[in-house]
């Protein structure tokens, strides 16, 4: 069985516009190793939604595969990618994305409501993680009550709950001030170190993305490794 929780083999993805042929990525080969930090960087323009989309099983690649726990997305229906997405994978977007209506830990909870794996004890887990986030006194606020750092610091809790072996994440701190992104960056580097999961962040904050152990760079649809572990000396 492949270690990999997550990989790109040779990835590809063209759009069709008029008569031309518009190419926004170019066979993208690299993997995810478990419990493995990873950023990605890259100009407006470079490809990096395409990309990330593509991970999520959101799109298709018009060329190769992308595998999620061993499996090629392309070969899956859209029910079966939406469950392994479910089960496999967290996501956190730039803008939360939290329902209004719903409470935080409703928020929270609302993953394993949606993949039929809520419980008795699903609200003591989403109060677990409020409080690893630093929210564990505003469960019960909706997300018109916070501010844009707790809104995304709920909003990591959730991508959390169904333990995932993956989370992926959209300039998670790209609509928050200089000071409340440090917190997030600070909160996510925090869980990585502390669970199993994998992380794969897409940011425009160079300075954040030097201190992830994997920094890899889109441009003009191509990949390449910025830095990884490997490059850093073992006695720093």
């Amino acid at each position: 069985m492949s270690r990999e929780v997550l990989q790109c083999h040779n990835v590809s993805r063209h759009f069709k516009l008029g008569p031309q042929t518009v190419e926004v990525l170019s066979h993208i080969d690299f993997s995810v190793e478990p419990g493995e930090l990873v950023s990605i960087v890259g100009s407006s323009g470079s490809g990096k939604t395409t990309l990330l989309n593509l991970l999520a099983g959101l799109d298709t690649p018009s060329e190769g595969d992308v595998y999620m726990a061993g499996q090629a997305l392309s070969k899956l229906g859209d029910r079966e990618r939406a469950r392994l997405r479910n089960q496999y994978m967290g996501f956190v977007f730039q803008f939360h994305h939290l329902l209004p209506e719903f409470s935080a830990l409703e928020n929270i909870v609302m993953p394993m409501v949606i993949g039929g794996h809520y419980r008795s004890d699903s609200h003591q887990k989403a109060h677990d993680l409020l409080e690893r986030v630093g929210m564990k006194d505003r469960a019960l606020h909706r997300p018109a009550e916070l501010s844009g750092g707790e809104r995304q610091r709920v909003a990591i809790a959730r991508a959390l709950i169904n333990e995932p072996k993956v989370v992926l994440m959209d300039e998670p701190t790209g609509n928050l001030d200089d000071s409340t992104s440090e917190q997030v960056h600070d909160l996510i580097m925090e869980l990585n170190r502390d669970s199993n999961a994998s992380f794969v962040v897409v940011t425009h904050n160079q300075e954040w993305a030097q201190q992830m152990p994997r920094q890899l760079r889109l441009k003009k649809g191509r990949i390449s490794t910025i830095q990884s572990a490997s490059d850093q000396d073992p006695k720093a």
